[in-house]
C-alpha cells in the first residue's frame, strides 16, 4: 500500500518514515515548502526552512525512499499566517499549529497523496489513532512528548486515512533508532517555538513580517480607571505582566482581558486571572456520548484538570472546572481526556 508522509526535515518525520518503508509500505517522502523566500532565509533549519528541506532529502534518500518539495505557500498564508494575524488582532491568543496540522498537513497532504495514487498518509506525531466503531485518538505512551493536543481537530475522514508510527515510541527510542541507522536527523534540536516566528518574537512578525499598524491605546483596571498606556493589544496575552510599564500600583498587575472594540489593555492582580467557567465553539467530538469523568487541557503545557462540559447547540459548549485554573485564554484550544482518550475539544471564547 502506497503511503505519502510529511518530512519536516526532523528526526521524528525520518524515523516514522523509515519504520513505514520497514513495515512493506511504499513510501512517498513529502516536504511542504509553506513560506515566500523572504521568510525561508529566516527560517535558517526551522520546519520546513531551506536546511529543512535538505535534510528531509538526504534522509529520503539514504532510506531509499522518493521525495518531493510541494510549494504549499499560498495555503498556508491564507488558512495558518493570516488566521495568525486575525486573532492577534481581535485580542485573542492563536494556536497556529493545530490549524496548520488540520488545513496543511493532513488537509493539504491528504489531495496531494490522492494525486500520487496514496491511500494513506503518515506523519510523525507522538500520538495514536484505533478503530472502534469509529476513529478515535489517543496520546502518544510518551507523556513528555504526547502531541495529542494538537490534533484534536482532526475529522474522522483525516483520522481513518492517517498513519501515526511513533506514538507506541519515547523520544529517546525514536533517537536510537536514528542513531543506528546513521541518519543525518539523528542529533537535531527540536524546534519549541512557532515555524514562521523562529525568534519568538510574536511583536516583531505582526508588525514587520504581516505588516500589523501600532495602534496605541489604554491601559485600564477593572473599574475602568486608566492606568497607562499601550502600542497594541496584538503585543498581549492573558496572564502577561511584562511590558506594562505600571508603577506605583499595590498588587503586581497582569492582563485579565483584552477587549478589542475598545481596544483597552484590562489589568488586575494575580487572583483575577482564575477562573471557573468558560465557553468554547466550533467544538469536535471524537464520541457520541461523554464519559463520566473528564480532564480538560486549556494549553499544550497545562497538566490538566477535572472538568464538566454541556453542549449549548451550534457547535458550542459550556465548560465547568470545580478547580478554576488560571489565564483562561480565549483563541487557545480546551482539550478533553478520558484517561488517554481524545474525547473532543473547541476552540476557548
Amino acid at each position: 500500500m502506497r503511503v505519502c508522509i510529511g518530512m519536516s526535515g526532523g528526526v521524528d518525520s525520518s524515523v516514522a518514515a523509515y519504520l513505514l518503508k520497514e513495515q512493506g509500505y511504499d513510501v512517498i517522502g513529502l516536504t511542504f515548502r509553506n513560506w515566500p523566500q523572504d521568510c525561508m532565509s529566516r527560517a535558517e533549519d526551522k520546519c520546513c526552512g531551506p536546511q529543512a528541506v535538505t535534510d528531509a532529502r538526504m534522509v529520503a534518500h539514504s532510506i531509499g525512499i522518493p521525495h518531493y518539495v510541494v510549494d504549499e505557500i499560498d495555503t498556508f498564508q491564507r488558512d495558518v499566517i493570516d488566521y495568525f494575524v486575525a486573532e492577534y488582532k481581535n485580542g485573542r491568543t492563536p494556536n497556529p499549529c493545530i490549524v496548520c496540522n488540520e488545513k496543511v498537513k493532513f488537509g493539504s497532504l491528504l489531495r496531494k497523496a490522492e494525486e500520487l495514487g496514496a491511500a494513506q498518509i503518515a506523519t510523525g506525531h507522538y500520538a495514536r489513532i484505533e478503530k472502534n466503531g469509529r476513529y478515535v485518538l489517543r496520546k502518544g505512551i510518551d507523556d513528555h512528548k504526547d502531541q495529542s493536543y494538537f490534533l484534536f481537530s482532526l475529522r474522522q475522514d483525516q483520522l481513518a486515512r492517517s498513519l501515526m508510527p511513533l506514538g507506541g515510541l519515547s523520544k529517546e527510542e525514536t533517537r536510537a533508532i536514528a542513531a543506528k541507522l546513521g541518519l543525518k536527523t539523528k542529533d537535531k534540536v527540536e524546534s519549541q517555538e512557532i515555524c514562521f516566528v523562529p525568534d519568538k518574537d510574536y511583536g516583531r512578525f505582526l508588525k514587520e513580517g504581516a505588516h500589523v499598524p501600532d495602534l496605541p491605546g489604554e491601559i485600564v483596571n477593572r473599574a475602568g480607571k486608566v492606568l497607562g498606556r499601550h502600542a497594541g493589544i496584538q503585543y498581549f496575552t492573558i496572564g502577561q505582566r511584562e511590558g506594562l510599564n505600571l508603577g506605583g500600583q499595590p498588587k503586581p498587575m497582569y492582563v485579565v482581558e483584552l477587549d478589542a472594540p475598545t481596544n483597552r489593555v484590562i489589568v488586575g492582580p494575580a487572583e483575577d486571572l482564575m477562573r471557573g467557567e468558560f465557553d468554547i465553539a466550533n467544538c469536535i467530538w471524537h464520541v457520541e456520548e461523554f464519559p463520566a469523568s473528564l480532564t480538560a487541557k486549556i494549553r499544550y503545557n497545562h497538566k490538566g484538570c477535572p472538568a464538566r462540559v454541556t453542549i449549548t447547540g451550534q457547535g458550542r459548549a459550556r465548560v465547568a472546572l470545580p478547580e478554576p485554573q488560571r489565564a483562561i485564554t480565549p483563541g487557545q484550544a480546551a482539550v478533553f481526556y478520558a484517561g488517554d482518550l481524545v474525547v473532543g475539544g473547541g476552540w476557548i471564547l
